[in-house]
């Protein structure tokens, strides 16, 4: 090859290089301050109130208006995509979405693989049975059924406890909208569910069931990024803190909660 077609070669090269290097999504920040101009996020579609699909089959719920505002504050488009909760962490991970928002509980085995928001919500697990069963509280599971949704956070609880309590089965579900249906015809015995979930469900089926005494422990929700997505992170949380601050916050959570009292706003002070 001359020295022509070698400098030639090398040209079409670097232009291939420079090309490649300047293409990116549009949706994704790169954590040294640069932020997305749309906010793709990823959710569980049949998770009453937090995120799920009214009789239109439009998505609604407390974080979708809550997302929508925060994005409205910082200047960005957003998007929300129905995610395998299963495969959250591959799907952020991946860059299919950018956060995932639909209360996604904090741990320390996420926070390896999740950059979290300061916490916005607060809760707890608690024990749904039937009205008329006759479990009262958390020592009557030995022998039991029991079900939960799979990918959350009390998922390896309930196995440690399964081997530990005897619990006869932990039956697990891509969504807690099917696990209420098994539980109300019999097909599982009890239902570890978040709290604010689970007392949605009752209001929406009064008589049908209640709670059982203890619970699975507390847990905060927050909004979950990529390890380096730091810019998107910082730029949530003072959305958040203003929402919090101003009033707006405790609106969208009387509208989906009947009270604010499960907001995390001492986080935010």
């Amino acid at each position: 090859m001359n020295m022509k077609k070698l400098a030639a070669l090398g040209m079409t090269m670097l232009a291939l290089v420079a090309f490649t290097a300047g293409c990116g999504s549009d949706t994704s920040s790169n954590g040294a301050g640069e932020l997305p101009k749309k906010m793709v996020i990823g959710l569980d579609d049949n998770f009453p109130p937090m995120g799920f699909r009214d009789d239109k089959g439009e998505i609604v719920g407390f974080d979708i208006d809550l997302a929508k505002e925060a994005a409205k504050r910082a200047g960005m488009e957003v998007e929300f995509k129905a995610i395998d909760w299963d495969s959250k962490e591959a799907e952020l991970k991946s860059k299919r979405i950018d956060a995932l928002w639909n209360g996604v509980t904090v741990t320390p085995d996420r926070e390896k693989n999740i950059l979290f928001s300061t916490p916005y919500v607060q809760d707890k697990q608690i024990i749904v049975v039937r009205n008329d069963s006759a479990i009262q509280g958390k020592e009557d599971l030995t022998g039991k059924i029991v079900g939960t949704q799979q990918g959350s956070n009390v998922e390896p609880i309930l196995d440690k406890d399964a081997q530990e309590r005897g619990i006869k089965e932990v039956k697990k579900y891509g969504d807690f909208v099917n696990a209420f249906m098994d539980l109300e015809l019999g097909r599982i015995d009890a239902l570890v569910v978040d709290g604010i979930v689970g007392q949605y469900t009752m209001t929406q089926k009064p008589g049908v069931f209640r709670v059982a005494n203890g619970d699975y422990g507390a847990d905060k929700m927050a909004v979950g990024f990529r390890l380096d997505d730091k810019a998107l992170q910082a730029k949530m949380n003072d959305v958040l803190k203003e929402m919090m601050n101003d009033g707006t916050a405790d609106k969208i959570a009387e509208k989906w909660f009947g009270n604010s009292n499960l907001l995390n706003k001492d986080g935010f002070k």
